[in-house]
């Protein structure tokens, strides 16, 4: 155990944020550099080291939370790595863009502030990298089979790194100039600077994993070809496909789904473009989506130098309390202010979008809006609620509905889809086609970072069984987990 009194005499203290003002002037990363250190010893401390750690079960990938907690106490910071990177390939992107279940699992949740994992988490990794402590592991051998990963987002990479350090030769395809999936164009840099993703791609190009951009399969490449052309694949396209807004003026210029406007800014910032082809810069936004992404949209906006920026949501406003149906230890939805909300816009919940109008010239100039609530279980328009509100540039951020179906992928490898449109598989993560498998949101559906990455170590796992006949690598969950409702 870290402190055994640290709960009781040491209060929660997060990582500092940098001033609004300062922070809108540019895309770097909020937090102050090196706020962290100086007080996480003393954080890590309030962890109780309970006898049942429910953190564990917080987290999909199981970390070993505890146990880095105490090396983190004991300032022991090579040991902590060790421990972090037992369960978690890349601590260094959940440290800064998971929503950190494992904190609503504490047991000292239960009736004081939580231990603050998730600042824990990437002070360590921050500080091996710093420290040289994070390097290549190549694998002792070569086992002679090959293994192509499609798509390079945090299950892609996750499964990738696993397979080449057991001894198969892998190669991550990319459909995109770089690699990084969502994690590249989809993060804001002021969420994660992109530095963090191009230091692992190298450890895993020193290891041995191959990367090839620009290949999306099913179009560049038939699916049937690649299955023939490697021993195994690996599924980890995401879930790719936005959800739409069916009403009257959708087609009008200025409406864009989150996914087209998000990566832009991340290609300025990669230097494809001085200023992106769509931006908010002195235009009123409305941002559609209460989550993560619409949240990105709204601090994209804003450092883009938007008029206004606000963000609709159709669902009532969580409360700042645990609901009655989500005890603890399970994930609660409660009313979440990010770093892009405390830099200012406005949030409207229980509001639906009724149509879009335009200008002569076909380009969006306001959104109606009705208010509705809930009646008989249904969402009803509450009536005389009705009004327009200026909208020049509207982001959609409502999540996505599936797998891209469009290129040929699944057709082409005969892949059989379960009741929610996702690729089926079994508890090895295998899909009906041998040798092909399928991780993250292409078999899950939209789900969180960590999920993607623990689904890519299991079906890492499956991987390396099906080619070898055993395997030691972990298996942190199985493809029907949904631990603690998250």
């Amino acid at each position: 155990m870290a402190d055994p009194k640290g709960f009781l005499t040491t209060g929660r203290e997060v990582a500092q944020t940098r001033p609004v003002a300062e922070r809108l002037k540019d895309w770097n990363e909020v937090y102050v550099p090196g706020s962290l250190l100086p007080i996480i010893s003393k954080q890590a401390g309030r962890c109780m080291d309970c006898g049942i750690p429910f953190c564990h079960n917080g987290c999909p990938l199981g970390n070993l939370i505890p146990e880095w907690n105490d090396y983190a106490y004991r300032e022991d910071w090579s040991a902590a790595s060790e421990r972090l990177h037992a369960t978690n390939n890349f601590p260094e992107f959940t440290g800064r863009l998971c929503p950190a279940p494992c904190e609503s699992a504490c047991v000292l949740a239960i009736n004081q502030p939580a231990v603050t994992i998730k600042n824990v988490e990437v002070s360590i990794i921050d500080k091996a990298w710093d420290s040289g402590d994070v390097t290549p592991q190549p694998p002792e051998r070569l086992s002679g089979k090959t293994v192509a990963v499609v798509g390079s987002g945090p299950a892609g990479l996750a499964a990738a790194q696993q397979l080449t350090r057991a001894g198969h030769t892998v190669v991550v395809y990319e459909r995109a100039d770089r690699i990084g999936g969502l994690l590249r164009y989809g993060i804001p840099e002021f969420k994660m600077e992109k530095v963090h993703i191009n230091r692992r791609i190298e450890q895993m190009r020193a290891e041995g994993t191959k990367f090839r951009t620009e290949v999306e399969i099913g179009r560049d490449i038939d699916a049937k070809k690649l299955r023939k052309r490697y021993d195994a694949v690996v599924i980890a396209a995401g879930a790719t496909v936005s959800r739409d807004l069916p009403v009257a003026g959708r087609e009008l210029n200025g409406i864009h789904f989150a996914m087209e406007y998000l990566p832009l800014s991340n290609k300025v910032q990669e230097g494809d473009f001085v200023t992106p082809p769509i931006t908010a810069e002195g235009k009123h936004v409305i941002v559609i989506g209460g989550g993560d992404t619409g949240a990105d949209c709204v601090g994209t906006a804003h450092r883009q130098g938007a008029a206004s920026v606000t963000q609709l949501e159709i669902m009532p406003q969580p409360g700042e309390e645990r609901a009655a149906h989500q005890p603890w230890p399970t994930f609660p939805m409660l009313y979440k202010v990010t770093s892009a909300h405390e830099e200012g816009g406005e949030r409207v919940y229980s509001v639906s979008t009724t149509h879009f109008e335009g200008d002569e010239d076909g380009n969006v100039q306001f959104l109606h809006l009705t208010e509705v609530e809930f009646i008989g279980g249904k969402l009803t328009p509450k009536p005389g609620t009705e009004r327009k509100i200026p909208a020049q540039l509207v982001t959609l951020a409502m999540g996505f509905t599936g797998t891209d179906q469009a290129n040929g992928l699944v057709q082409q490898f005969g892949l059989e889809l379960d009741e929610r449109g996702n690729v089926a598989r079994d508890a090895d993560f295998a899909t009906n086609v041998g040798g092909v498998y399928v991780a993250g949101d292409a078999g899950r559906g939209q789900s969180l970072i960590v999920w993607a990455i623990a689904e890519g170590r299991s079906a890492a796992r499956g991987v390396d069984r099906f080619l070898t006949g055993a395997s030691e690598l972990p298996a942190p969950i199985k493809p029907t987990d949904r631990s603690l409702l998250v």
